[in-house]
């Protein structure tokens, strides 16, 4: 009986030597100094690499079917034109068709149908962009007379996420540098880290893509650069 109460002793007591040797692990890592919150933002540009813009035909005749019907050979042809270009399928994709009718307003009388108007929309994305020009002439010339854009963007963002996300760490970093500076403290550890990003913005081109455009001969276009931003909140811990 003795032995038992010797044997269970001694598991106590080692129980409790690996509890409190527990608990002096979590104190390690258990906040006791002061906390700081800091905004910070990263930003890294490059020229873009994809390019989308729409192009459409539109048409108009005295009857509904009539309408329709020019629009459709109009833009068969359109659509040749598209992929002769170079533009692959999976790069095209129909953004609206609608057939609508034109009215006669006149005063004190009724509203009167002169005309049915047909209209068909293509979203295309070009990945060569030094074919842009191309493209838009091409599409001018098969009978598009409705061409919106274009906008441009950066296919893989990831690696200039990368570089703007890198700026921003640095820049948080240096201000909770600066704050325990001032406060006679030292950055402890970073505590917490939050992102968020958007990306996609235009600059204004260069000069010499504007003396580029300048002398070309087809449709001037002038892709400058996108850049993209991260926006981060990290936690601080400061200590003495």
């Amino acid at each position: 009986m003795q032995r038992t109460l010797k044997l269970f002793s001694a598991g106590l007591l080692a129980g409790l030597v690996a509890f409190t040797s527990g608990c002096g692990s979590d104190d390690k890592n258990r906040t006791s100094g002061t906390l700081i919150s800091i905004s910070a933002q990263g930003e890294a540009s490059q020229a873009p690499d994809i390019a989308n813009l729409s192009a459409g035909v539109v048409t108009e005749a005295d009857d509904s079917n009539a309408a329709m019907q020019a629009n459709a050979k109009q833009m068969e042809a359109l659509m040749q034109a598209i992929k002769k270009a170079g533009i692959e399928d999976k790069d095209i994709q129909t953004s609206g068709i609608s057939l609508n009718p034109r009215y006669d307003y006149q005063p004190n009388s009724e509203r009167k149908i002169i005309a049915y108007q047909a209209r068909n929309t293509v979203s295309i994305t070009v990945h060569k962009l030094d074919e842009l020009s191309a493209v838009i002439d091409a599409m001018a010339a098969a009978g598009a007379n409705q061409i919106h854009g274009p906008s441009f963007s950066i296919g893989e963002p990831e690696p200039l996420l990368a570089k703007a996300r890198d700026k921003a760490l640095k820049q948080a970093q240096a201000r909770a540098e600066s704050y325990a500076e001032s406060l006679g403290t030292k950055v402890r550890r970073i505590v917490s880290i939050s992102e968020g990003s958007h990306g996609g913005m235009p600059r204004p081109m260069a000069r010499m893509e504007m003396a580029a455009a300048k002398d070309s001969a087809s449709t001037p276009i002038a892709p400058g650069e996108s850049s993209v931003s991260v926006n981060m909140e990290l936690v601080f811990e400061l200590e003495k």
